[in-house]
C-alpha cells in the first residue's frame, strides 16, 4: 500500500471516529456531526464519556458541565441561557435551554396556542 493510501485509510478512520467538534475555542456546546446513538462510547474533552441519550446530526452537547444561568456559547456567542444542569457529554436542547433571542418553538407550544 502506498503512503498516500496509508493516509488516506488513516484520515478515513479518524473522521469516522470523530462525532464531534468543536466550532470555535470558546464554545461549551460541540455540534454531533455522525449520529450518536443512546449508550455509545464517544471522547469529550479525551475522556471517555457514554451518550445518555441518542444525539442527532447538528444537535449540541455539552462540552462541560452547565449551571443553571449559564449562557450557552455556540460560534464563540451566546446563543441561549441554561434552564435545568446539565452534565458534560448531556444533549443541550429546548429541554434545558431556552433562546436569549426569539421564542422557542415546539409542537407543544404550538399546541397550546390553539
Amino acid at each position: 500500500m502506498s503512503e498516500l493510501v496509508e493516509a488516506k485509510a488513516r484520515n478515513n478512520i479518524k473522521q469516522i471516529e470523530q462525532k464531534l467538534i468543536l466550532l470555535h475555542e470558546n464554545d461549551n456546546v460541540l455540534i454531533c456531526i455522525s449520529p450518536l446513538k443512546a449508550g455509545e462510547t464517544t471522547t469529550i474533552g479525551g475522556e471517555k464519556s457514554v451518550m445518555q441519550t441518542a444525539i442527532a446530526v447538528g444537535h449540541k452537547v455539552a462540552h462541560h458541565a452547565l449551571a443553571v444561568g449559564d449562557k450557552v456559547i455556540k460560534y464563540g456567542a451566546a446563543i441561549g441561557s441554561v434552564t435545568c444542569a446539565i452534565d458534560e457529554g448531556e444533549h443541550v436542547h429546548l429541554h434545558n435551554m431556552r433562546s436569549d433571542y426569539i421564542a422557542s418553538h415546539s409542537r407543544s407550544s404550538y399546541a397550546k396556542t390553539e
